[in-house]
């Protein structure tokens, strides 16, 4: 065999063992081994840069405001004179004014109900009233000749006010019938259509004047102590999100609901609200207010302590608290106006802790 041919068959199989299974086991055990190493190297890095600096804290300064302490409730708009108009029978409905947002007068007809086999039966108490008034007449034609007894006389006299008195009942019935409006005021809403079948106690008309309004709340049975006529509320609702809402306490019932464990509360609004009848609120009671007070963020405060930045060091410090409110609390001592602290405050930094510092807003 020639020496050229020999040294190409060695070539070939050298060739195939150096690219066989063998070498690409062993270059991905090596690049297992190198990713393995980064991520470790990672780690390091990323745990040295904690112990070297710390968790981060964002801090803020307290501020001087009006501490504010509130009770809180919700409840809705309302009309301070309304009405609701429901039917007391069950029958459908065949006629409607469709007069929402319409001034109607006490006793105008907002609706009418299928009142045919009522007064089918009131014509048949009127054709016996007239049957009755009849034998009276004879019966007292025929006293006065001396014909008839007096017990026959009674009888038809009887048979005629037995009769007018069901006929009396049977208008009250037919007046049923007739939905009209309780009060002088306007249409707020109506709930129904024609073809309908009315249940007895359906509301199907609110009445009731526009202006003024005002908003009945449910505050818990434990916060309605602090309540008391004549303090400001601070209203809120999505509508408004952005503007300040105020009204006063005016009235507040003398009992509660024992189920749901509230009270009830009315709060006047003046006449330029731009709140309207039926809008949810949340009404925020200002129950105690005082001007120039060192204020906190809520968040700041942990277990009656706040975290103060010392340095690059966090110092548990405990403060005295004054008023609290939903935002803010007031501080009485153990800090001042310039000093530095966590907000939020958190729960898993000792004292003395390295940290690193994030500066945020004061709330007010």
């Amino acid at each position: 065999m020639p020496t050229s041919r020999i040294k190409s068959r060695i070539r070939s199989r050298l060739k195939s063992r150096i690219s066989g299974p063998k070498l690409g086991w062993v270059w991905a055990r090596a690049t297992g081994r190198s990713a393995v190493l980064a991520l470790v190297a990672a780690i390091a890095l990323l745990a040295y840069g904690w112990l070297l600096g710390g968790p981060e804290l964002t801090v803020v300064t307290p501020v001087r405001g009006t501490a504010v302490e509130i009770v809180y409730g919700t409840g809705a708009v309302e009309p301070v004179r309304w009405a609701k108009v429901a039917s007391v029978i069950r029958d459908r409905i065949v006629q409607l004014c469709y007069c929402e947002g319409k001034t109607v007068a006490k006793g105008d007809v907002l609706a009418r109900l299928d009142d045919r086999e009522v007064a089918a039966q009131l014509q048949e108490l009127r054709a016996r009233e007239d049957f009755a008034k009849r034998e009276l007449a004879r019966a007292t034609e025929l006293m006065g000749r001396g014909v008839t007894t007096t017990q026959a006389y009674e009888r038809a006299s009887m048979d005629l006010r037995q009769v007018q008195a069901l006929i009396s009942v049977q208008l009250e019935k037919l007046a049923d019938y007739t939905i009209v409006a309780p009060m002088d005021g306007v249409v707020l809403r109506l709930d129904g259509e024609i073809g309908e079948i009315a249940e007895t106690g359906q509301v199907l008309f609110r009445v009731g004047v526009p202006k003024p309004l005002h908003v009945v709340a449910e505050v818990n049975e434990e916060d309605i102590p602090r309540v008391a006529v004549g303090q400001t509320v601070l209203l809120r609702t999505d509508a408004f999100a952005n503007q300040r809402l105020d009204g006063k306490v005016y009235e507040i019932t003398p009992m509660g609901d024992a189920v749901a464990k509230t009270y009830r509360i009315r709060i006047a609004l003046p006449d330029d609200t731009p709140l309207h009848v039926g809008m949810s609120v949340e009404a925020n009671v200002v129950t105690r207010e005082k001007k120039g007070a060192l204020l906190i963020p809520a968040d700041a405060l942990q277990s009656q302590q706040v975290l103060v930045l010392d340095g690059d060091r966090a110092r548990l410090r405990p403060v005295e608290i004054g008023i609290r409110g939903t935002r803010n609390v007031e501080v009485l001592s153990g800090l001042s106006e310039g000093e530095r602290i966590a907000s939020p405050a958190p729960s898993n930094t000792a004292d003395g802790s390295r940290v690193r510092v994030k500066e945020g807003r004061p709330r007010t």
